[in-house]
């Protein structure tokens, strides 16, 4: 009886096993054809376009004001009068200083009676002339005589005016050379100023870009004191001779905004739009695999991912120049590429 037990417990294992070993297969069976459905990738793609090329150039510099300048004293002599002081704005035509001018009042004063005497002496020698009492060549000395007053009397009148210093533009005094009572000659510095109504950026231009850009073309200026604010200005200069590592001096100039005012010695960064001239393929950066020397894209043709290799040129922080390898219309994959390979099933998402 035992033994028939022991027989009767092995056939229930063995048909238990059985139904355990084909159910595992029905599993992995329908796990194969799950795995088959899923091996279709959804991407998504967009159209390779025809658009105009045009990209940015990205300088940077530091913006110095549109006019510094040293004032130099016209005049020798000792400073009577000082109206300079750090940090002051001053008005164009405003006077600085003044120097000991009382030698040169009285230049001028001898110069208006000399030549009062000697415009008499003119008009006198003249209607002698008329009545013949003198000679052609005395009445010509007598107006050459009255000449050189006239030339003397500008002198003093110029030397006496070059004794009062004025501000030539309107700025803001940012360094103070001399004090009241210093004597001082002719050229040496009293003050310097500077004017930062408007700012410009001094730049060096490569070459290779120095072409694509012209005068007044605009500029988009930011700087990190003010992050979210940016300034417009446009190309004031362009250098006709580059330097020995063939870059070409550009300046920008800018107007300065009193609501954000910046000062000279910022350091900023300048963008111009370089316009294309001629229309060009192209796709979106993220389209791209492999690096821009070696570069490769995926193309839905007819359901079907086929990796394509492509010639790319310049671009834009969003979309790549394509100079070979499509067509326009072309759809290029955009996301989903990092589950494809070549001739991989997909299913397009959307396209853009």
């Amino acid at each position: 009886m035992k033994r028939i037990i022991s027989i009767i417990i092995l056939i229930v294992i063995l048909v238990a096993s059985g139904f355990l070993l084909k159910k595992n297969h029905d599993t992995i069976n329908q796990q194969k054809l799950s795995s088959g459905i899923s091996s279709v990738v959804s991407v998504d793609v967009t159209e390779v376009k025809e658009m105009t090329s045009t990209h940015n150039l990205h300088l940077t510099g530091t913006l110095s004001p549109i006019t510094e300048l040293n004032i130099a004293a016209q005049a020798q002599g000792q400073i009577t009068s000082l109206n300079v002081e750090l940090g002051q704005f001053k008005q164009k035509g405003s006077i600085l200083a003044t120097i000991d001018n009382r030698l040169k009042q009285l230049s001028l004063q001898s110069a208006k009676v000399s030549i009062t005497k000697l415009k008499r002496d003119m008009d006198r020698y003249e209607n002698l002339y008329k009545g013949g009492s003198v000679t052609e060549q005395q009445l010509d000395d007598a107006r050459n005589a009255y000449e050189n007053a006239k030339i003397q009397l500008e002198q003093a009148q110029k030397q006496l005016a070059d004794a009062t210093i004025i501000a030539p533009f309107s700025g803001i005094i940012t360094q103070k050379q001399v004090e009241k009572g210093a004597y001082i000659n002719i050229g040496n510095p009293i003050a310097t100023m500077v004017d930062i109504s408007k700012l410009k950026i001094k730049l060096n231009v490569s070459e290779s870009n120095v072409y694509q850009i012209k005068k007044n073309d605009p500029a988009i200026i930011t700087s990190d004191i003010y992050p979210e604010k940016s300034f417009k200005g446009r190309i004031s200069f362009i250098s006709e001779k580059g330097d020995d590592t063939h870059n070409y001096q550009v300046e920008i100039e800018m107007p300065n905004n009193t609501k954000y005012p910046l000062k000279a010695g910022t350091f900023v960064n300048a963008t111009v739009t370089i316009p294309g001239k001629q229309m060009s393929l192209y796709i979106p950066r993220e389209a791209l695999q492999g690096s821009s020397q070696d570069a490769r894209v995926y193309v839905d043709e007819n359901g079907k991912a086929v990796l394509k290799k492509i010639t790319v040129g310049t671009g834009t922080d969003l979309n790549l120049e394509v100079l070979s390898g499509l067509k326009k219309g072309d759809k290029v994959v955009t996301t989903g590429q990092i589950n494809l390979e070549n001739g991989k099933e997909i299913r397009v998402v959307e396209t853009k």
